[in-house]
Parts: structure tokens; sequence; C-alpha cells
């Protein structure tokens, strides 16, 4: 009785736990993935061709991306952007309206207030109109206060302009709030075509990535066609010959996201310089934003997505046909 109790206990400390089951099970991961990247390192030259493409069709999209927000930020720097006039009562004075544009001037949602007073208005009415005879005969200066209102970039949206001219049109001593709805309407359907235009090329593109990489395991998985057979007959499973195949798809995915990325940054370097002209003609100070944090995971995150589903879909439709006779 002591000796099967004895070898009962020692069978139970043999059991290994759970820790040294997956410390074993991420070794075994950690050598397939180093040992995919020994692989796929010793023909450089096809690994850089590939992972090229790969770049180019994960930048394109991307870099579209960047340029589309850089294009919204400059589109609401520059001088001749959407702007609000806020024409006031006739009964109001220049002081209820200085008054006025000070508390808007305070508002989170409004960039910059100009106020131009009925006298300086009716100065340079004369001056463009070319009217200068027929106002002189008015007994009186018919022009009201106006006050300029450009939003800040963050409110300039559509709807949120529509609800910023709705609270201005309100507001005591305003008879007319008056936007340029046409202009903006034109812009934002311009943006919206151009968003559009970019995830319907991103996505494309992005089955361009998933063709390639398919394509190039499946060479890889025909070139050792011997070898699998091997392990087969040896009693490896599917899983264990899918795997480095796997791993070869997220180095082609992570490679391609990172040749996208210094092609992104040379890009929006060489572009920085005539930005930077551009800008200051409107008396800016725009510069190219670079990709920020955001961006850069998404660009990474689908390169190694994409690399990884090429692959599983290769290795899923191809491992099948392997068996040994």
């Amino acid at each position: 009785m002591k000796k099967a109790s004895t070898a009962k206990e020692s069978k139970r400390q043999r059991k290994p736990g759970v820790s040294t089951l997956l410390g074993s099970y991420l070794l075994r991961h950690a050598q397939t993935l180093i040992y995919s990247l020994g692989q796929l390192l010793r023909t450089p030259f096809s690994l850089l061709m590939t992972t090229a493409v790969i770049g180019i069709a994960l930048a394109l999209p991307t870099g579209l991306q960047v340029v589309l927000k850089n294009a919204e930020l400059l589109s609401g720097k520059i001088d001749s952007a959407a702007q609000i006039s806020l024409f006031l009562k006739k009964g109001a004075s220049e002081a209820q309206a200085k008054q006025l544009a000070e508390r808007l001037e305070a508002m989170p949602e409004i960039s910059k207030v100009h106020f131009i007073n009925k006298q300086a208005a009716l100065k340079e009415f004369k001056q463009n109109a070319g009217f200068a005879e027929a106002m002189q005969a008015l007994k009186e200066n018919p022009l009201p206060h106006v006050i300029v209102i450009q939003p800040s970039i963050s409110h300039t949206g559509e709807t949120t302009m529509q609800k910023l001219l709705g609270r201005l049109q309100n507001m005591l001593h305003v008879d007319v709030a008056q936007l340029d709805e046409e202009w903006i309407k034109r812009l934002y359907t311009i943006m919206d075509f151009i968003k559009r235009g970019v995830w319907l090329l991103g996505s494309m593109l992005g089955l361009a990535v998933l063709l390639v990489v398919g394509n190039t395991i499946r060479l890889a998985i025909q070139n050792r066609r011997d070898e699998i057979v091997i392990v087969k007959l040896i009693g490896g499973t599917d899983a264990f010959i899918r795997r480095p195949f796997l791993y070869t798809g997220f180095w082609y995915g992570l490679f391609g996201a990172l040749i996208a990325f210094i092609l992104i940054s040379i890009a929006l370097l060489l572009l920085n310089d005539p930005i930077e002209r551009l800008a200051q003609l409107y008396y800016s100070d725009v510069l190219l934003s670079s990709l920020d944090f955001q961006t850069t995971l998404a660009l990474f995150g689908s390169g190694i997505v994409l690399g990884l589903a090429g692959s599983w879909l290769a290795v899923s439709r191809h491992l099948r046909d392997i068996e040994p006779k």
C-alpha cells in the first residue's frame, strides 16, 4: 500500500504545471518565429522585392490619408477658410458691438473675431463698389456694424458649423448671421469623395497584399513539399507544419509596413518645403504633420494582419493537397 501511494505521489510530482506548459508553448513559438526569420534572410533579395511591393501597396492609401488630414488642417488655417459674418441690428451701438465681439472671442468654437464698424464698412464699400457718389447722396449710413468670425479647426465640419450659425443668429444685437453654405457644401463634398476614394484604394491594395503574400507562401510550400511529407509521416500535425509559414507571413507584413513608413516619411519631408512656401503666401504657419501614433499603429497593424491572413489562406488551401502516399 505504501509503495502504491508513493508511486501515485511521484506521478503527481512529475506532472508539469500550467506555468511550465505555457513557458514551453511560448518557447516553441519564439523558436519558430526566429527560424522563419532566418529562412527569409537566406534570400535577402527575394525578401526585399516582396516586402517592397507590400510596402508600396500599404504606403499609397496611408500616404493619401495623411495628405488628406494635412489638407483639412491647411484649409482650416488659411485666410480663405469658411467665415461667418454677423450683421448687427441698426440700433446696436459701437460699444455694444465691441462687447459682443469680446464675448465671441472667448468662445472655444471660434478662432478669430474681426470687428468692422459701420464707418469703416462704408469707406470700404465706397472704395470697392464704385458707388461713392451715390452713397454721398444718402443722409445717413445705411450699413450696420459687422463682426466677421472664423471658426476653430475642430468646429469646421458642416454639422458643427450649422449649429454654431444657429447659436449666433439668436444672440443679442445680431440681425443676420450669414455663412457661405454653398462653399462649405462643395468643400466637404470633395473631402468626402476623397475619403471614400482612399478607402476604396486601400481595400483594393489590401487585396493585392493578400495575393502577393499568398502566392509567395504557396511557392514556399511547394519548395518544401518533400519536407512537409516527411513531417506528416512521423506524426507532425497540420498546426505544427502551418506555424512557420504563418510567421513568415507575419515578417512579410511587418517589413512591408516598415518600408511603407519610410516611404511616407521621405515623401512628407520632400513636400514640407513647398507646402511651407504655399502657407506663407496665405500668411499662415502650416507645416505638414508626420505620421502620428494612431496612424503608425494602424499601418503596422494592417500590414501584419494582411501578412498573416494571406499566409493563412495559402497554407489552408495548399496544405491539404500534400499527403503522404
